[in-house]
């Protein structure tokens, strides 16, 4: 079985945390391996993964890959180049919104076998089949903490799928309204889900197309009053690195971190009372 170190450009909350998992330069101490693998997952880290690949590949033999490079993902190997706990199912999207990679990276849905986690990464494990979904559930309700974080489309929550969602020991599920006409579907995929607010969480993408902070700031405070956590994500294209202005860059903040959101909207209940 091959050695191999994995190496990445940036820390994230999913990068693994094992022995022969980096980010950043080779250290003085290297352990022995067959191979290095540079992992890039963000466009805008091309470049220093780029300079990894030239640094480590002074002591190893590098490939250079990931989804920064269109890599297509023929599977899934837990612990690999994510971290323990996180696990896909599918791969894919049947979708086509003109703001997201992943089917034109990882084109249509296709499952995976199970393989066993808490966190579940899937793009839209709600495409998959009937069979597969029980398949998940039933892994999944032999898991603590569950955590549904690819972001589930709130327009395929029924209430079979909601029940089964509700049956797990369940830390967060994320939803997703990326526009406008998605809040209906997010106010119905709620109630469904009869989630507490801590635990329903829902991504939001802003500054995508025009919208101006006025309106993103207006579609973040519908998806909290729909009894969703909102998640303010700041759009960026493949292409380039928007540098946003201190107003988006603030408004994303405090509608990303829980205890900021609930401090403007109570401001902004206390200002309408006034």
């Amino acid at each position: 079985m091959k050695r191999i170190i994995r190496v990445f450009p940036r820390r994230t909350s999913h990068t693994p945390t094992d022995d022969m998992a980096f980010v950043g330069e080779p250290p003085m101490f290297r352990p022995e391996a067959d191979e290095v693998h540079v992992s890039c997952c963000f466009t805008w880290d091309i470049d220093k993964a780029k300079h990894l690949a030239d640094s480590w590949g002074q002591y190893y033999p590098v490939k250079l890959s990931g989804p920064a490079f269109d890599a297509v993902p023929n599977g899934f190997t837990p612990g690999m180049y994510i971290k323990s706990g996180v696990t896909f199912t599918s791969r894919g999207c049947n979708n086509q919104c003109p703001f997201c990679l992943v089917s034109k990276r990882e084109g249509p849905l296709r499952e995976l076998p199970i393989q066993e986690g808490n966190i579940l990464q899937d793009n839209n494990v709600l495409q998959a089949n009937k069979s597969h979904w029980n398949k998940v559930i039933q892994m999944l309700k032999t898991q603590k903490q569950v955590e549904f974080i690819g972001g589930l489309d709130a327009r395929l929550i029924t209430t079979e799928n909601a029940d089964d969602i509700r049956g797990l020991r369940i830390k967060q599920v994320f939803l997703a309204c990326d526009n406008k006409s998605g809040l209906r579907a997010l106010q119905i995929a709620v109630k469904r889900l009869q989630l507490p607010m801590r635990k329903a969480r829902c991504y939001v993408l802003i500054a995508f197309n025009g919208e101006s902070i006025s309106e993103a700031r207006e579609r973040l405070e519908d998806v909290y009053h729909a009894g969703c956590m909102p998640f303010a994500q700041l759009f960026q294209p493949p292409d380039k690195w928007i540098e946003y202005s201190r107003e988006w860059k603030n408004l994303a903040r405090t509608f990303s971190r829980p205890a900021a959101t609930y401090a403007e909207m109570k401001k902004e209940v206390n200002q309408c009372e006034k």
